[in-house]
């Protein structure tokens, strides 16, 4: 279960403001409006109406779509990517390359892309754009904000001297080999300026027998190493762990073997305690699998077979995903990987699954959330491909837990029954104990209920406590309750209580966040930010789900609560982002309210979250229903700090509540952009 990390942008600075403005960036500026206005289309009027209380707005739905039209939104996408590229400004020297398509029922596009620069890969250059069933732009998500702009494209560090360092790293990690399997040029924009890179792979077995697929980013022009991550993620059948289930099979001649033909062709392999290679196809005269021990080694075969289908199947009826990558391919999982290893794996690599047998070979690790777990990762790594480190990789991890339980739910098997424990049928503590406790992560001795600054130094199988924590208060609320048998307390960071909207909705903003929000680099505030979008497309901004994922979220510390603290009122808010156009037009972005009585308060709180190189270009208004404006923010030339990130008190008493109300934002001098992230407004 192994992915990459949490990579901020760092602004880039200026000689002071003071006569900056030339006219030769007015055009530009011009081009930069016209493509902001297009991105933007539609952010000014009126929301469209609210879905019916507790269900899911249709149009928000992603479709089901067949391998052959999935391939030909890809094949669409790809032939108008060089226009794409120019409409969301990017540089001459950049161009996409399609990851994937999701189409929403409305005919909404969420394109997913990866980058190139001057044919390098960009490493943290991943985007989404959100294109509307017209075809005009409405919004773009980057995993970079920095611009790409790389002035030598000759290393000053050989590739060799890139290869020894990340030798030697994997080496101090338990590695086995004397070279690399890989090393070439890239871009590196993870994590402050883009620069001139290596990326050295290093294959070989690590300390505990788990293959190595050790990434190392080195700086070509100094030699320091920026970044790493290890690309492996760990993590009628009579089965050890469900009891006796159907298996799909396909029979040849007088033989049956453990292929599913209903599922993409997913095929078990047996390695025999090999650590190499495809292993043998599980293979027999008979179509009864195992005895349910280990005395039989197909026991473990049908225990991963059946954890595939029903993993296929989960996402299948839950997403409309057929698949891991969505194209209807199965992958394969090997068993009985090693010698007592205490493991399973999910390698990108060989699109596959691997199971250890676990401590004395007595208890593999073919449950079906560790299944559910480890397969998501796969779908992780097609979708949002959270990097596998820092913040990033907790989510990363957090989702494939999140999901192996949605598994095990969907199961509904008597003899593993749901639950919100990971990992409690294979005894890996040797005590009886789980993996991990959804309810209050603490309580396994490392993982953290909630969130803090310094997360991101965490193991990410630790650090993914607060979104497991999140998960389970959204789905399940806090406090003391029995579910399937178990008991669960969970507690909040703020001690005040949250009230669940039940696993499947929390499911479906989860999903729905991975899939069309988030970017390799997302971190919990940007959790927040995907979950709380996806939410208000699924379900309305001001419904009791989008206000759950809200106190949910503030439940382990991340952000406020609905009622825009510990105390009462209601929040609305728009998670949207909106591009500010350098030195061009007036931006908006809008909020609608309803359900509210009478007129709006004298201390109504508007809170805004705008990132911008230069925040003293900026001048804010809130725009009431009645077209009047009110000034937040004037413009100063001697403000050169970044962003907005404030809470505004505003006398609104001659406005009505409801309506629809909008936050202004106008860029009045050259040089510098930014985009707002989000606001809100709180009604006390």
């Amino acid at each position: 279960m192994q992915k990459e990390s949490v990579l901020s942008s760092t602004s880039r600075r200026r000689t002071p403001h003071t006569g900056h403005h030339r006219t030769a960036t007015v055009a530009l500026a011009g081009v930069a409006a016209l493509i902001a206005a297009a991105v933007q289309s539609g952010a000014a009027t009126a929301a469209p109406a609210q879905p019916r209380a507790g269900k899911v707005n249709p149009a928000h739905v992603a479709l089901k779509l067949t391998p052959s039209q999935r391939t030909e939104l890809i094949r669409h996408a790809d032939a108008q990517k060089a226009a794409t590229a120019r409409a969301i400004g990017l540089g001459a020297k950049e161009k996409l390359v399609v990851k994937d398509v999701v189409k929403d029922a409305d005919g909404t596009l969420h394109t997913r892309y990866e980058r190139t620069y001057a044919g390098l890969p960009v490493l943290g250059g991943d985007l989404v754009v959100d294109t509307a069933g017209s075809g005009a732009p409405k919004s773009v998500v980057k995993a970079t904000r920095a611009t790409l702009r790389i002035a030598d494209l000759t290393p000053s560090v050989s590739k060799a001297a890139a290869e020894k360092q990340a030798v030697q790293r994997a080496r101090s990690l338990g590695g086995t080999r004397s070279a690399a399997d890989s090393v070439r040029k890239v871009v590196w924009a993870g994590s402050g300026k883009p620069v001139l890179a290596y990326e050295t792979v290093v294959g070989g077995l690590q300390d505990d027998g788990t293959p190595n697929q050790l990434h190392v980013v080195t700086d070509a022009a100094t030699g320091k190493k920026l970044f790493e991550y290890q690309g492996i993620k760990n993590g009628i059948g009579n089965t050890q762990y469900s009891g006796q289930v159907t298996l799909t099979t396909t029979q040849s001649g007088s033989n049956y073997t453990l292929t599913d033909g209903a599922r993409g062709g997913h095929k078990t392999y047996n390695l025999n305690h090999g650590s190499s290679g495809t292993g043998t196809l599980f293979s027999q005269t008979n179509d009864t699998w195992g005895n349910g021990t280990t005395s039989n080694a197909a026991t473990a075969g049908a225990d991963a077979h059946y954890g595939a289908a029903v993993t296929w199947d989960f996402y299948k009826s839950t997403f409309n995903r057929s698949g891991i990558k969505n194209n209807g391919v199965g992958a394969y999982s090997r068993v009985h990987y090693g010698n007592s290893y205490v493991n399973a794996f999910w390698d990108d690599s060989c699109f596959c699954m691997t199971y250890g047998d676990g401590s004395g070979n007595a208890d593999p690790l073919t449950a079906l959330d560790v299944a559910g777990h480890e397969m998501s990762h796969g779908v992780t790594s097609n979708t949002a491909n959270l990097n596998y480190s820092g913040e990033s990789g907790g989510l990363n991890e957090a989702t494939s837990d999140i999901m192996g339980t949605g598994v095990e739910f969907f199961a509904n098997n008597s003899s593993d029954v749901g639950d919100y424990l990971i990992g409690e049928k294979i005894d890996i503590n040797g005590d009886g104990t789980p993996l991990r406790y959804m309810d209050k992560p603490s309580k396994d001795g490392a993982s953290k209920d909630s969130w803090y600054s310094g997360i991101g130094g965490v193991d990410v199988h630790y650090s993914s406590g607060p979104a497991n924590h999140f998960f389970y208060l959204l789905s399940e609320g806090s406090g003391a309750k029995v579910i399937n048998g178990v008991s669960y307390n969970s507690p909040t960071a703020d001690g005040l209580p949250v009230t669940g909207i039940g696993r499947d909705k929390a499911l479906q903003i989860w999903y729905r966040a991975l899939t069309t929000k988030w970017t390799s680099t997302t971190n919990y505030a940007g959790a927040r930010t995907g979950t709380l979008a996806a939410a208000g497309e699924l379900y309305g901004t001001t419904s009791a789900e989008y206000k759950a994922v809200q106190d949910a979220w503030a439940g382990v510390a991340v952000g406020a609560r609905s009622g825009g603290g510990g105390g009462g009122g209601t929040s609305y808010e728009n998670t949207t982002p909106v591009p500010i156009p350098d030195n061009g037009p007036a931006v908006t972005s809008s909020i609608t309210v309803s359900g509210r009585s009478g007129s709006a308060p004298s201390n109504l709180q508007v809170s805004v979250d705008i990132t911008h190189t230069w925040r003293g270009d900026l001048v804010i208004d809130l725009v009431g229903p009645s077209g009047a404006s009110y000034r937040l923010k004037n413009r100063s030339s001697s403000d050169s700090a970044d962003n907005v990130q404030a809470t505004y008190t505003v006398n609104a008493s001659s406005e009505s509540a409801n309506g629809t109300w909008k936050l202004k934002v106008q860029d009045q001098a050259t040089y510098d952009t930014g985009k707002i992230n989000s606001w809100k407004l709180t009604f006390p």
